[in-house]
């Protein structure tokens, strides 16, 4: 029997190391029968090995390896022997090598798991997965992402102790504050019909930690939304939380920049150029239609009203007049697609509010299409000159309010870049998104609210505009966005007393508002508040973002469901009635 201690993992082993006698311990990943002689492919977390019982070398325990099923735990002692020549196996690390093995030892058996462990092509529904995750786990490509995981960790760690930043936990029950979704809420045995809630973010503890003259300040931080979810979103997260006081964006920027070439440089192998490209909000809304532009392509959105406004096409010049706007993008080389083609994207414009898509080909000589004879020669000339399209190229319009034709064009870019391949995978294009707006208006509720939060100082070229016309005031907010994903955010915070009441003022919240929602907040202010600002990094996006990821469930080790459920422990469940009881908690006769 060897020892259960192992002298080696399973993806250590290479043909220097022949002769050694190693021990090695795992699940048996595949069981092969060769007419007496029995090979094993021994997998753990770092690869396989293939260990060879044969008889005719005197391995006691070929009749043992014989019972061997795929999942068994087993440990093995052997010495490792180089393969003859023709059966190394390049698409393996340890391919140079075997095991002869001399003793073995089954730790486990194991039942017939639900899928195919060692075929990582096996088709296999989501839910399944997601139940059995931790066999999911073994089949290799999330362990690999876990792993990547783990070590984006640590360089973060590294790179932040080296700026001299501390790591500070802060509190996972705390008080329900107004942060954009809905409270994950915990009821409070001790203090009938209170409740806690789970952090949206650290967001008040990390500038109270500036107020305490922590300076430096990260944290590593689980945080709970209660939202509906999409590919990029879980219930429970995990982001880096930044915060330093005495300074300002300029000096921010550069720092996550270097930490950013700090993970790529230790994770991937990459060398990034910095500084990051910086755009103004308004200059990407305007140009891509969304706040979080994807820059690996080309065709950017381009607004038309100056050209369309006086032409015959009565839908585009009506638009202009009543208020709205007229974009088109150029797709390079679109002309060959069929008008069948093209009107499959009309539903997709449609279903994010657009009444359709207009369209236009360039030819060498001509403009073609079912709304070229509404323009004039010079009309389409100034219209293929500010696109710049060229022949075989297609010009796409949309015509509407100018929300709706960024959002819908916005969604149509990418779908097309998808479509036509014009996505170069192995970029990565990081954009600095500046100068947010301040406020938001919510046309349902006409009420001004924040565009991020109420701590977010307004832009110092714009604090007039507070009294004046506060809706087109900028911020000094930003965030981070690679490969249009947004992978951060942040602000520069108002430490001004004076300043952050004019904000609660705007915000109409009456002092007994802001006494429940933020009270020990402001009182901490008025005790000397240092200049601060901060940023918090999407942890899970990021990864799945260098890890080639579909969605962020797939490196995170036991997500949750699109219905924010775990299939695994089925949770959320029922719990005993004592519990409700002594949460002093009542439910309705249905949910009973």
């Amino acid at each position: 029997m060897p020892k259960r201690s192992r002298t080696h993992m399973c993806g250590e082993l290479r043909k220097e190391s022949r002769g050694q006698t190693v021990r090695l311990s795992g699940w048996v990943h595949k069981r092969r029968d060769h007419g007496g002689l029995i090979f094993i492919d021994l997998r753990d977390k770092t690869g396989i090995t293939q260990l060879i019982f044969d008889p005719e070398r005197g391995s006691t325990f070929h009749d043992i390896a014989t019972k061997l099923r795929s999942e068994w735990v087993i440990s093995i002692e052997g010495t490792v022997a180089e393969r003859k020549e023709g059966m190394h196996n390049p698409n393996m690390a340890t391919g140079a090598i075997e095991i002869e093995v001399t003793a073995l030892e089954i730790l486990s058996e194991a039942a017939t798991p639900p899928f195919a462990i060692a075929d990582d092509k096996t088709e296999t529904s989501e839910e399944l997965k997601l139940k059995y995750r931790y066999l999911d786990i073994r089949r290799g490509p999330l362990a690999n992402n876990l792993a990547l995981r783990s070590q984006v960790m640590m360089a973060i760690r590294r790179y932040l102790d080296e700026q001299q930043f501390l790591e500070i936990t802060t509190p996972i029950l705390s008080k329900s504050t107004p942060e954009g979704a809905r409270d994950y809420l915990v009821p409070s045995r001790l203090y009938p019909g209170h409740f806690f809630a789970l952090p949206q973010s650290p967001q008040i503890f990390k500038q109270l930690l500036m107020i305490s003259g922590m300076d430096r300040y990260f944290q590593i931080a689980p945080c709970f939304r209660d939202e509906d979810m999409r590919a990029d979103r879980q219930p429970e997260f995990h982001q880096v939380d930044i915060e330093m006081s005495f300074a300002d964006p300029d000096t921010l920027m550069p720092l996550i920049e270097g930490l950013f070439k700090t993970i790529l440089s230790d994770v991937k192998g990459i060398t990034i150029p910095t500084p990051f490209r910086q755009m103004s909000h308004a200059e990407a809304m305007e140009t891509y239609g969304t706040d979080r532009p994807d820059l690996r392509f080309g065709m950017e959105l381009v607004r038309l009203d100056d050209i369309v406004k006086d032409s015959s096409f009565s839908l585009f010049a009506d638009t202009i007049k009543e208020g709205g706007a007229v974009k088109a993008l150029c797709v390079k080389g679109g002309a060959t697609l069929s008008r069948r083609e093209i009107e499959k994207y009309i539903p997709l414009v449609k279903s994010l509010g657009l009444g359709g898509l207009a369209w236009l080909k360039v030819g060498e000589s001509d403009v073609t299409g079912p709304i070229a004879k509404f323009f004039k020669p010079d009309e389409l000339a100034a219209m293929q000159k500010t696109l710049s399209a060229e022949p075989n190229d297609l010009l796409l319009f949309a015509s509407g309010k100018e929300s709706l034709i960024n959002q819908a064009l916005d969604h149509l870019r990418r779908h097309i870049a998808k479509e036509r391949n014009l996505i170069d995978e192995s970029r990565l294009e990081f954009v600095w998104v500046v100068d947010f707006p301040l406020f938001n208006f919510d046309n349902e509720t006409q009420e001004m609210g924040s565009e991020h939060h109420p701590f977010t100082a307004p832009h110092p070229d714009d604090i007039d505009k507070l009294d004046t016309d506060p809706l087109s005031a900028r911020s000094l907010a930003y965030d981070i966005v690679l490969n249009g994903y947004e992978i951060g955010g942040g602000s520069q915070r108002i430490h001004n007393q004076a300043t952050q009441r004019k904000i609660f003022e705007l915000l109409e919240l009456t002092q007994e508002d802001i006494d429940e929602k933020f009270g020990f907040f402001v009182e901490a202010l008025s005790y000397g508040t240092p200049p601060h600002l901060g940023i918090a990094l999407g942890l899970d996006r990021l990864v799945m973002i260098l890890c080639g990821a579909a969605s962020i469930r797939d490196v995170i080790a036991f997500p949750k469901t699109a219905r924010a459920s775990d299939l695994m422990s089925e949770a959320p469940s029922p719990v005993m009635k004592h519990q409700i009881s002594d949460l002093h908690l009542e439910l309705h006769q249905d949910e009973k």
